[in-house]
């Protein structure tokens, strides 16, 4: 898609600050975090949110929930953290590409707001 903001950065048209990615993903750090470790895990390929992207790739939606709890598990946050996937204007998602948000190193409530 080419007017994806995550597409772009998924591509390195676009810089980011990478904490790990493969052929399918890309984690990176989010520009506005919500917690002291907030991280977003992206597939390379674009699909506009969580339940397309289980539909039409369930291999590549595990890869991404994998990555995700690898780069929980690298930044520290074994002990605890949160994986979200906000879906729709309603759900609170702000970019129309799947993204999993990491966020941990503080003691996180419930619920979010």
């Amino acid at each position: 898609m080419t007017d994806c903001l995550f597409c772009a950065i998924a591509s390195g048209a676009i810089p980011a600050e990478i904490v790990s990615e493969s052929d399918r993903v890309v984690v990176f750090r989010d520009v506005s975090p919500q917690a002291p470790v907030h991280v977003l895990a992206i597939p390379r390929a674009h699909f506009a949110n969580v339940g397309e992207l289980a539909a039409k790739d369930p291999v590549l939606a595990a890869e991404l929930l994998t990555a995700a709890t690898q780069a929980a598990t690298d930044l520290g946050l074994a002990q605890g953290y949160r994986v979200v996937f906000n879906t729709g204007n309603e759900g609170g998602q702000s970019v129309n590409h799947v993204h999993a948000h990491v966020l941990g190193g503080r003691q996180l409530t419930w619920p979010p707001g």
